[in-house]
């Protein structure tokens, strides 16, 4: 039996660059003061696909158009849960309309290369968006509303 999906991430391109989010510094927070990307846990009732829209509005204040998501793919993790990824490209003049929301401890658009190569990046992203910038084949996407 497949694992339960527990949330969902989304490597938003804001013109060339990745928006990026600082976590928290709290003390037992998995990955506190590295940089991640919008998203986070599923609540009851919503897909992958609006948990990544309803998280990425809550932290950085953008609504992405759900048919801008243009890849995503479920992956699975030590427990064997679910957590989906996703990639979107939305022009660089939306940086203007980010505003930080209550997670987190500061955003930055960093450009793909410096997230790469970024030691304080939260580690599971950099091959789920190898995967993507590789062309590896994304799966359906539920675009149910």
């Amino acid at each position: 039996m497949a694992g339960r999906v527990i949330g969902a991430k989304l490597a938003l391109f804001v013109g060339d660059h990745l928006a990026t989010l600082q976590r928290d510094d709290t003390p037992g927070l998995m990955w506190a003061g590295y940089w991640d990307l919008p998203g986070g846990g599923i609540e009851p009732g919503e897909t992958p696909l609006q948990c990544v829209l309803r998280e990425t509005y809550e932290e950085l204040n953008l609504t992405i158009d759900r048919d801008l998501i243009t890849w995503g793919r479920d992956y699975g993790t030590s427990s064997g849960d679910i957590s989906w990824f996703f990639a979107a490209h939305v022009p660089g003049s939306v940086e203007a309309q980010i505003v930080l929301g209550d997670e987190g401890q500061a955003w930055a658009l960093m450009s793909v290369e410096s997230f790469l190569l970024h030691d304080k990046v939260v580690p599971q992203f950099k091959p789920r968006l190898g995967d993507y910038l590789a062309g590896v084949a994304s799966v359906r996407i539920e675009r149910k509303r």
